[in-house]
C-alpha cells in the first residue's frame, strides 16, 4: 500500500537534505587581556597561510586536510583585489577566485580562518594585489588617502564585504580575525589613512572586535592603530628570534594578545638567484618556544603553491633595484609546491602535537607526481604575423594607458636614416628586446639596470621595434607607486626623443586566434605540441629547452620561463590535464623548432642556498 507523508514532514525532510534545516551556530571570538578566547575559553591560534589563487580549486580541500593533519586549527589567506576586479566595477568571484567557497570549505574541514583583505597584500604577488588600472591616472597615489585611490578602494571593500562578512564566526562562519591593511609600518606612518581603511572594513560588515593590524616588531608603532590588537611578523632563522620579537611587541603593547601573524618558515626565489632553503632546525626551536608560552602563530607559508600566469611580484626600491620573483611559490614550506609534505612538515607536526597534547589526524596519502612523454614542437606561429591592430600615439604609452595589465607590449616607429647612436629607453618596466628591420640587436633588463644600447646607422626608413615584457610589478615598499609597465616615459636616440609610435598591446590571454603552421619559426614565436596520457597526475613540465617566455597547458597559464633560473620546471596539476591529448603552447622570445617539453616527477627549482629572511 502507498504511504502518505504529511506535507509539513516532507518539507522538513527536504530542507534537511538540502542543508538548510539548521542555521549555522554563531560563536564568539574575542580578545581577553593577553589572549584570544572562543566562546569565553582561551584559544591558541595555530594557523598556516595558503592562498586560493595559488592552488587549483580542485585541491583546496585536500590542502585543508593536510593542514589539519599537521595540527593546525586555522587557515590564513590574503584576498587579491587584482584578480577579483580586473576592470573598474567588473567583479569575478568564479572558479579559482571564489574566495567565499574557499572559506566555506575550510570550515567544512574543521578549520577557522584569518582573513587578510588588504586592500594591499604584498604576498610576492603582482603589484601587491592592486589592480593595475589604479595607475591609469598618473596622479593617483596608491596606499594613501588620495581620493583617486580611496574611492575605488572603498568600492572594492564594500563589494568584498558582501562575499565574506556573512562568513564571520558571529554569523556561524569560520572567520575569527580580519586584518586591517598589511604591514603598513614598513611603508609609512599615516594614521589617518589607516583609520580610513579601518572604517571601510567596519562599514563593509567586518566585526570591529575581530580586527587587528600586523607589522614587523620594529614597525609596530608606525603601522598599528591604538584601538586594535597587533600581530607581529618575523622569521625563525636565528636562535632566540621569537623571544626577541615578542619582547619588542611587549614594549609597545604590554597587555595585548601575543600572535606571530606571519612566522616565516621559508622564503621565496628571484629570477637569476639561488633557490632558497631555510634553517628548519632553528625554525623548529622558535616554534617550540612560542607554543610553550601559549602564544598564537600563523606559518607563512604553510603551503605556498604557484603564482600561475603572470601573477608573480618583484622586490625593488626607488633607487632602481628590481628583483622579479619566479613563478613557483614553493617557499621551502611545510607542504611543497605540489602539496606534498616535506621533512619540515613532520617536524612541525610533532612539535605542535607535543605542545598542545592533541593527536592530529593521520596524514592523508598524496598521489605521487608522474612523468609524461617528451613532446617536440611541431607547429609554430610567429608573433610578428599575429599582431593586433595598433594604437597610434606620438609618445610611448604604458600598459595602463592602453587598459592592459599583464603580458607584453610592442612599440614600433620608423627611423628616417640616422647615424650610429645611443638608444635610451627611459623607465623601462621591465624587460625589452630591441629590433631593427626585424633583426634582434639587443636586450634591456631592468634587473641589471640596463636602459640603453647602441643602434647602428640606419637606412632612410628603418623599422625600430621594442618588445617589452612586464616581468612583474614591484609589490613592496615606496616604489609601488610608480609601477606602470612597458615604456613609462620616453625613448631617445642620440639625445633626441623618438615620436610617432604604433603600439600593439599583447596581453597573452587568448591563444585561440593564433595561426599555427609547420613552417620553421625562430625568435619571438608561439610553439605548439601535445602529449597523450592514459592516466592523469601532477607533473612538472621541464622548460629547459626554451629561453624566455610563458607556457599554457590546455588553456591554463602555468607561468613564466627564463633560462637564467633558478626555476626550470612549471607545476602542472592533475585537475588541469585530461586523459588523451594535452595541448601545450609555449611563447619563447628566442625560440626554435625542435624544442621539447616533458613532464618530470619532481620539480627543478634550482641550486639550494641557505637564506636568512629579515624583517622588511
Amino acid at each position: 500500500m502507498r504511504f502518505r507523508v504529511p506535507v509539513l514532514l516532507l518539507a522538513v525532510l527536504l530542507l534537511s537534505a538540502s542543508g538548510f534545516a539548521q542555521a549555522p551556530k554563531a560563536h564568539r571570538f574575542t580578545v581577553e587581556g593577553d589572549h584570544f578566547a572562543l566562546d569565553g575559553k582561551p584559544f591558541q591560534v595555530i594557523s598556516g597561510e595558503m592562498h586560493y589563487p595559488r592552488i587549483p580549486r580542485a585541491y583546496w580541500r585536500q590542502r585543508f586536510r593536510m593542514a589539519k593533519a599537521m595540527g593546525l586549527n586555522t587557515i590564513t589567506t590574503y584576498v587579491f583585489w587584482n584578480v577579483h576586479e580586473p576592470k573598474p566595477g567588473v567583479y569575478d568571484f568564479s572558479g579559482n577566485n571564489d574566495v567565499a567557497e574557499f572559506v566555506r570549505e575550510a570550515q567544512q574541514e574543521g578549520l577557522y580562518v584569518i582573513l587578510r583583505p588588504g586592500p594591499y597584500v604584498c604576498a610576492e604577488w603582482e603589484f601587491g594585489g592592486y589592480p593595475s588600472w589604479l595607475l591609469k591616472d598618473h596622479e593617483t597615489l596608491v596606499r594613501t588617502s588620495d581620493p583617486k585611490f580611496m574611492v575605488p578602494a572603498a568600492r572594492w571593500i564594500e563589494r568584498l564585504g558582501k562575499e565574506l562578512a556573512p562568513l564571520q564566526i558571529g554569523n556561524g562562519g569560520p572567520i575569527i580575525l580580519t586584518q586591517v591593511e598589511n604591514e603598513y609600518g614598513s611603508f609609512g606612518n599615516d594614521r589617518a589613512y589607516m583609520e580610513q581603511i579601518h572604517k571601510l572594513l567596519v562599514d563593509a560588515g567586518f566585526t570591529q572586535s575581530q580586527l587587528y593590524t600586523a607589522d614587523g616588531p620594529d614597525k609596530v608603532r608606525d603601522g598599528s592603530l591604538p584601538e586594535l590588537p597587533v600581530g607581529i611578523n618575523f622569521g625563525g632563522e636565528e636562535d632566540g628570534a621569537a623571544e626577541r620579537g615578542f619582547a619588542k611587541l611587549k614594549e609597545v603593547r604590554p597587555n595585548g594578545p601575543s600572535i606571530n601573524s606571519e612566522y616565516w618558515a621559508g622564503w621565496f626565489d628571484h629570477w637569476g638567484a639561488d633557490h632558497a632553503m631555510t634553517h628548519a632546525d632553528k625554525q623548529a626551536d622558535n616554534l617550540r618556544w612560542m607554543l610553550a608560552h601559549g602564544y598564537s602563530v600563523s606559518f607563512y607559508m604553510f603551503h605556498g603553491g604557484t603564482s600561475f600566469g603572470g601573477m608573480n611580484g618583484a622586490n625593488g626600491d626607488v633607487a632602481g633595484t628590481y628583483e622579479p620573483d619566479v613563478t613557483s611559490y614553493d617557499y621551502d614550506a611545510a607542504l611543497d609546491e605540489g602539496g606534498r609534505p616535506t621533512p619540515k612538515y613532520f617536524v612541525f607536526r610533532d612539535i605542535i602535537a607535543k605542545s598542545t597534547g592533541v593527536t592530529p589526524p593521520p596524514v592523508p596519502d598524496v598521489a605521487p607526481a608522474v612523468g609524461t612523454p617528451e613532446a617536440k614542437v611541431i607547429e609554430a606561429a610567429s608573433l610578428w604575423k599575429n599582431l593586433p591592430a595598433p594604437i597610434r600615439s606620438e609618445h610611448p604609452l604604458s600598459m595602463e594607458d592602453v587598459d592592459q595589465a599583464y603580458g607584453y607590449i610592442l612599440y614600433r616607429t620608423t627611423l628616417k636614416g640616422v647615424p650610429q647612436g645611443e638608444l635610451v629607453v627611459d623607465e623601462l618596466h621591465s624587460y625589452a628586446q630591441v629590433y631593427l628591420d626585424g633583426r634582434l640587436i639587443g636586450t634591456l633588463d631592468r634587473r641589471l639596470k640596463q636602459d640603453r644600447l647602441t643602434i647602428p646607422a640606419t637606412g632612410s626608413n628603418a623599422r625600430l621595434d621594442i618588445l617589452v615584457e612586464n616581468t612583474g610589478r614591484i609589490n613592496f615598499g615606496k616604489a609601488i607607486g610608480g609601477e606602470r609597465a612597458g615604456i613609462t616615459k620616453q625613448v631617445t636616440l642620440k639625445g633626441n626623443e623618438l615620436t610617432g609610435w604604433d603600439i600593439y598591446p599583447l596581453p597573452m590571454n587568448n591563444m585561440t586566434g593564433l595561426k599555427f603552421s609547420q613552417e620553421p619559426c625562430e625568435g619571438a614565436c608561439f610553439y605548439r605540441t601535445s602529449f597523450d596520457l592514459t592516466t592523469v597526475g601532477d607533473t612538472f613540465l621541464d622548460t629547459s629547452d626554451f629561453t624566455k617566455g610563458q607556457l599554457w597547458l590546455n588553456g591554463h597559464a602555468l607561468g613564466r620561463i627564463w633560462n637564467i633560473g633558478p626555476q626550470k620546471t612549471l607545476y602542472a596539476p592533475a585537475p588541469w590535464m585530461v586523459k588523451g591529448s594535452n595541448d601545450v603552447i609555449v611563447f619563447d622570445l628566442q625560440g626554435k623548432m625542435g624544442a621539447a617539453v616533458r613532464g618530470l616527477d619532481k620539480p627543478v627549482l634550482g641550486t639550494p642556498s641557505k637564506k636568512s629572511p629579515v624583517a622588511q
